[in-house]
């Protein structure tokens, strides 16, 4: 029985950018879901993608999420 050679691949370094990505595109939590009948949640959604991509996150945490939400003016 004869063995097939293994072939040798490098290391695929999937956090560089792709080629056929446009400059600045990360994927984000809630980008595709930008569809709500709530203008309210959309702005929402899009306030969390700006916070993120302002700050580097990719997920943010529940203290970081009311700062978006009081920066769109929500108070208790």
């Amino acid at each position: 029985m004869q063995l097939a050679p293994e072939q040798q691949t490098g290391f695929l370094n999937r956090r560089t950018a792709s080629v056929d990505a446009p400059p600045g595109v990360e994927r984000r939590q809630f980008k595709t879901n930008h569809n709500s009948d709530r203008p309210e949640v959309n702005e929402l959604a899009e306030a969390v993608d700006q916070y993120k991509l302002r700050h580097r996150r990719r997920f943010i945490t529940f203290d970081e999420l009311y700062d978006v939400m009081s920066s769109l003016g929500y108070h208790r």
